[in-house]
């Protein structure tokens, strides 16, 4: 259940004011179909958290308990600076046409925008702290849900009235807290 927990706080956090979440926006007042745009998030972050997850436990299985501790626990250290750094969207992250009708766009557009994103980072390292693939799969999931759905029905309202900074703060904050826990190897995590 911890790895559910955090993985859900994390990255439903970490993916306020992120490039996903201000895709979502985009995605929501250019084709105003919400349900299919809700739909092919949910798609996109159970594949593209599902093979980080992955990588994150074959890591984690590599790298052996005492070196993995180092990797993680840097690992959440830097997610905390990176936090710091605030996303934008890219000119070319929605696509000019709709070639595949608006679940398979946004399908497509989140599963890349997530390509090396945060989110994406940070269900490697989750995945290779905790055991527990599935739990933090179904975690970071849900944390883009949260973040994501609420964005893409209230659209610029929801962005303009949450202080992205207080959120990356408070979001680099658990990071360098779970990272010093990791490098200090408190709890009983490994």
């Amino acid at each position: 259940m911890e790895a559910f927990l955090v993985s859900t706080g994390i990255v439903a956090l970490g993916e306020m004011g992120d490039k996903t979440q201000l895709l979502a926006l985009l995605l929501a007042a250019r084709f105003r179909r919400p349900w299919p745009i809700v739909a092919g998030i949910l798609v996109a972050t159970l594949a593209n958290h599902a093979a980080a997850g992955l990588v994150g436990g074959w890591i984690a299985a590599w790298l052996g308990p005492d070196l993995l501790r180092w990797v993680v626990g840097g690992g959440f250290v830097a997610m905390a600076a990176w936090m710091l750094i605030p996303d934008k969207v890219d000119d070319d992250a929605t696509p000019d046409r709709l070639r595949f009708g608006v679940f398979g766009t946004t399908v497509v557009a989140f599963f890349l925008a997530e390509m090396g994103d945060k989110t994406q980072i940070a269900t490697v390292a989750l995945a290779a702290r905790f055991s527990d693939l599935w739990a933090v799969v179904a975690g970071t999931t849900l944390g883009m849900m949260l973040a994501n759905v609420p964005a893409v029905f209230l659209g610029d309202r929801v962005a303009r009235a949450v202080p992205m900074r207080l959120v990356h703060g408070v979001s680099a904050l658990i990071f360098a807290v779970l990272g010093a826990l990791t490098l200090l190897n408190v709890g009983q995590l490994f």
